[in-house]
C-alpha cells in the first residue's frame, strides 16, 4: 500500500469538542430494551473500540451514530451537532430524511457484509457515491478512487467486479468508498467477521494505516489484538450497558469487572 498519512497531514479540528458523545442513550425494539443508558465520549484521532458477547448493544449502538437507527431516549451528538434531531427550547424535533442524509456524508461506515454493487467495478464503486451524492466530475471521482485504491492496495483490482474479488478484497474497497466521502469519522462493524482467518490482515492493514492518519475511528471488534495494539480507548459492552472502560491494554490485561474477566477468558 503507497500513499499513506501521518497524523500531521489530517485535517485540523477543534479537539475540545468530543467526536461523538452519547448522554443516557436507550434504544429498543418493541419490548426488547438494547441500549439502556449508554454514556460515552469519543475524543478527535482517537480509535474507540467497543467489545463484548454478541447481543450488548455494541452494533446497535454504532448505527444509532448516523441515526441508521433512531434512539428512543438521551442524546447523541457527532462534532458537537445532535444527531438525527434539532433542539429548539427543552424540545427535539427530527431532522428531514434530506437533512439526515447530509450529516450522513460526513460519517463513514464499514459493515460486517460488504455491500457492494455487484454491477459495478471496484473504482465505480468507489466512485458512485461522490458522483451521485457530491456531484463529482466523474474525471475527477475516478482519479480520487484510483488513489484511495492504491492506498487500500488494489488499484490493480480497479476493473474487477465484486464477484472476481475475495471477501478481504471486497471489504477493502468498501473502505474505500467510504473514505471517497471525507469523512470525519470512520465506523466498523465487525469489519472482519466475514472474512476468512487468512484475510483478516490485510483489512487491519488498512485500519492501521487510518488510525495513523489520525482518522477518528469507532471500532466494534473481536480483534483483541488490533483493539490492544491501535485502540486508544476500549469499552466492554453487555446486555446494553457500559461494564467497563479504559486503556486497552489495560481493560484486556487487568480486568476490573466480573463480567469482562469472564468474557475476556473466553475470547482470550
Amino acid at each position: 500500500m503507497t500513499d499513506k498519512l501521518t497524523k500531521q497531514d489530517a485535517p485540523v479540528r477543534r479537539t475540545d469538542v468530543p467526536m461523538v458523545k452519547a448522554e443516557g442513550v436507550h434504544k429498543s425494539f418493541g419490548q426488547v430494551e438494547v441500549l439502556k443508558g449508554i454514556d460515552l465520549e469519543v475524543r478527535p484521532g482517537e480509535v474507540f473500540c467497543l467489545i463484548g458477547p454478541s447481543g450488548s448493544g455494541k452494533s446497535t449502538f454504532l448505527r444509532c451514530i448516523n441515526h441508521l437507527e433512531k434512539i428512543n431516549a438521551g442524546r447523541l451528538y457527532v462534532d458537537g451537532e445532535l444527531v438525527g434531531y434539532r433542539q429548539q427550547g427543552d424540545k427535539l424535533y427530527e431532522l428531514r430524511d434530506r437533512e439526515v442524509a447530509m450529516k450522513r456524508r460526513d460519517i463513514g461506515m464499514v459493515f460486517q457484509r460488504f455491500n457492494l454493487f455487484p454491477h459495478m467495478t471496484a473504482v465505480e464503486n468507489v466512485m458512485e457515491a461522490p458522483v451521485q451524492v457530491k456531484g463529482a466530475r466523474r474525471a475527477d471521482a475516478h482519479h480520487r478512487a484510483m488513489s484511495l485504491l492504491e492506498r487500500v492496495g488494489l488499484a490493480d483490482r480497479a476493473g474487477h467486479y465484486p464477484s472476481q474479488l475475495s471477501g478481504g478484497q471486497q471489504q477493502r474497497v468498501a473502505i474505500a468508498r467510504a473514505l471517497a466521502m471525507d469523512p470525519k469519522l470512520m465506523l466498523f462493524d465487525e469489519p472482519t467477521s466475514a472474512l476468512d482467518p487468512e484475510l483478516v490482515g490485510d483489512v487491519l492493514d488498512v485500519m492501521r494505516d487510518l488510525a495513523e492518519s489520525g482518522m477518528t475511528m469507532v471500532v466494534v471488534t473481536h480483534e483483541m489484538g488490533f483493539a490492544r495494539e491501535v485502540g486508544d480507548s476500549l469499552v466492554f459492552m453487555d446486555e446494553g450497558v457500559v461494564v467497563e472502560s479504559g486503556r486497552p491494554r489495560d481493560v484486556l490485561t487487568n480486568p476490573q469487572h466480573e463480567r469482562t474477566q469472564s468474557f475476556l477468558s473466553k475470547v482470550l
